[in-house]
């Protein structure tokens, strides 16, 4: 798959779970595949405060994907900074 083909994803995420992907501790989300999220796909994750956005944000792409043993149409996907 070349660079073209990779598609950007801009996520809502909860300051308690952005917390934790910017420090490093989180390097995985598990969400509903329903953008067709795939291996090398950009990630930015938006934080969220329930209301309105922040206005932080942070880029990722996934480096590892999987559906096994999530509910139907969900993923888990490993994320790396850029």
């Amino acid at each position: 798959m070349s660079d073209k083909d990779n598609k950007i994803h801009y996520l809502k995420i909860l300051p308690k779970y952005y917390k934790e992907v910017i420090n490093g501790n989180k390097k995985f989300e598990i969400r509903k595949n329903d953008r067709g999220f795939a291996l090398f796909d950009t990630i930015v994750l938006r934080e969220f405060n329930g209301v309105c956005f922040t206005g932080r944000e942070s880029t990722y792409t996934i480096t590892y994907i999987t559906n096994f043993e999530q509910k139907k149409d969900y993923v888990v996907f490993s994320i790396s900074p850029e």
